[in-house]
Parts: structure tokens; C-alpha cells; sequence
């Protein structure tokens, strides 16, 4: 599939980077935090809205970080969307601050079987479900099992194709055997954050595979990734997991308007499974953004915000939206 064309862009939505003081700063994120309990499991949530009056009345959009992530992730995506819509952002569990499931046991369909309890706790019908890596692959499980709890989809970098044709036997045994270590550096790592992001040889090896250019983001965004992204007992559960259960042959059954977003330079996903997303999913069309990495929505966010607000304007005629 060749690239779309882009629209000529809206001044300063093409920055690398957040443009000013970022929205995210402001907000004091204690008053929207909350603890719930989803099928037994507690789960660490964000959730904030618009003032009645302000609200589109569209539906609400959910968050879902990918591996190693962190609600956290979507810093500079929540505010601008929660002038008009109720948002929730999610840490799952065995990341961010949300404990391991009870059983120590990570899939990809038990995610998105919390994400649909989630909903039901905290009363939504239905939403718009944002995933990045791994959770636009927990997004995409779910509008398969549960079409009826997913208005549209917008794929951020998505995990998800080939999966047990990639998967790392040999990888995998060695990281089960290093957990220990690999939680404990993580959470060095993780406990000297704001140093980290400050010093730049130090960020540009924690980040280099994330993004394309940590060095032109700010310290304080760096920081927030470092310290909730390292560290976390769910990381080889989830990789395992992540290359444990194959999705392609059932993507056709997509029916909801879906996003394929992603940046031309990703080091984790390569940019041509999103062609390949696109031919699988029915009615799907993809974004790429050039001199851009795996997390597009803190890399480019103007540019990211805008997009996924103009596809859900243009989403809304359908009765699904």
C-alpha cells in the first residue's frame, strides 16, 4: 500500500514534540485518579471529562498503553480530549501502578475481557478505544469478542500480526530466567528517573526504541515514561503473551471505523504492518508520520490530537460512532 497523502498541516501541528507548555502540567492528577476493582483485580484508573456544557456527545474514548507502558503515555493526549469527552486512561495489570493479575497470568483475551469489565464498572456502554503496541493489539482482541463495547479503533503502532510466527522460544526462556534481574535494573532505572532523562547518553538508551528522537523531548514528559515504563512484574508475562495468540485471519470481522496511526521510523513495529492492517481490516485507512517512532501521540502530539479528532468527526455519521 502506498502512503497516503497527507493534508498540508495545520501550522505547528508538525513539530517534533509538544509546542509550549504542555496542558498535562496544569492538571492535578490526584483528583482524577481512581482505584477499581474489575472481575476481582484491582486496577489503577484515570478518569476525566468536560464540563457538561462543553461535552460533543460523543462517546468516550479509553487509553490502552502498550509494553512496558503506562497510563502515563497518553500525558499529552488526555486534556486535549477531555475538553469534550469523558476519557479514561488504564494502567493494566502488572504495569504502571496496577498490581499482576491474581494468578500471575497475562493474555492477550484476559486484557481485553478487563477492559470490557472496566467499562461495565465505570457505566460505559460503549467507547473509542486508543491503543498504542500492545493495546492497540488488546484493542482489536476486544471489538473482535465484544463488537458491541467498541465504537471505533485507532491503532497506534499496533502489536498484533504474526504473532506465533515471532515468537522467541529461546528469548523468552532466558528473560524468564533473568526476571528477577530485569525487574530489578527496571526499577533502578525507574527510581533515578528525573536523572535519567536529564543526562542525555542515559535517555537516549532507555528511549531510543520508543522514540525517535528523545533528545528534542522535554525532560519532565522523558521522566514520566522512565519512572512508570521500567520495573513492572508484567513485562515477560506480557511478552509472552504478546507472541502467544494470533489475531490476522480474524480481522476481517472488523466492522467499527478504525485509525491505522504510526510513524515511518519505528524501531519496535515496522511501518509496513500497517499496510498490512489496512488490507484486514475492512473500511480502515492509515496515517504515517515521517521522522517519527513508535509512540507517535507524545512525539507529535498536535499533530497526533488533531488527526484523531478530525477521524472521529468524520466517524460520526456512522451509527457506530
Amino acid at each position: 500500500m502506498a502512503s497516503p497523502a497527507s493534508p498540508p498541516p495545520v501550522p505547528g501541528q508538525d513539530v517534533y514534540g509538544p509546542a509550549g507548555r504542555s496542558a498535562w502540567l496544569t492538571v492535578d492528577w490526584r483528583r482524577h485518579q481512581r482505584w477499581r476493582v474489575v472481575r476481582g483485580q484491582i486496577v489503577n484508573v484515570i478518569d476525566l471529562g468536560p464540563d457538561p456544557a462543553a461535552s460533543d456527545g460523543g462517546p468516550p474514548l479509553l487509553f490502552v498503553h502498550g509494553l512496558s507502558g503506562s497510563w502515563q503515555n497518553w500525558l499529552e493526549n488526555l486534556p486535549a480530549f477531555a475538553r469534550t469527552r469523558r476519557v479514561v486512561a488504564v494502567d493494566l495489570p502488572g504495569f504502571g501502578a496496577s498490581p499482576m493479575p491474581r494468578d500471575d497470568r497475562i493474555t492477550i483475551p484476559g486484557y481485553a475481557s478487563l477492559l470490557a469489565g472496566l467499562l461495565d464498572v465505570l457505566g460505559i456502554p460503549s467507547a473509542v478505544l486508543v491503543g498504542n503496541s500492545m493495546g492497540g493489539f488488546i484493542a482489536l482482541e476486544l471489538a473482535l469478542s465484544a463488537p458491541e463495547r467498541v465504537t471505533a479503533l485507532v491503532l497506534v503502532a499496533s502489536a498484533g500480526l504474526d504473532a506465533r510466527a515471532q515468537r522467541p522460544e529461546r528469548l523468552l526462556g532466558t528473560l524468564r530466567r533473568a526476571e528477577r534481574l530485569i525487574v530489578a535494573g527496571g526499577a533502578m532505572i525507574a527510581t533515578h528517573a528525573d536523572a535519567v532523562a536529564r543526562r542525555a547518553r542515559l535517555r537516549q538508551a532507555t528511549m531510543h526504541l520508543a522514540v525517535r528522537h528523545p533528545e528534542r523531548l522535554p525532560n519532565a514528559l522523558m521522566s514520566e515514561q522512565i519512572r512508570q515504563g521500567n520495573g513492572k512484574p508484567g513485562f515477560v508475562a506480557a511478552i509472552d503473551a504478546l507472541t502467544d495468540h494470533d489475531i490476522d485471519s480474524r480481522l476481517h470481522a472488523i466492522a467499527c471505523p478504525t485509525l491505522v496511526y504510526w510513524g515511518r521510523e519505528d524501531r519496535i513495529v515496522p511501518v509496513r504492518d500497517a499496510a498490512r492492517f489496512v488490507q484486514l481490516i475492512p473500511g480502515s485507512r492509515a496515517e504515517i508520520l515521517e521522522d517519527t517512532g513508535h509512540m507517535a501521540m507524545l512525539e507529535r502530539p498536535a499533530r497526533f490530537n488533531a488527526d484523531v479528532a478530525d477521524f472521529l468527526a468524520s466517524s460520526a455519521r456512522s451509527p457506530a460512532v
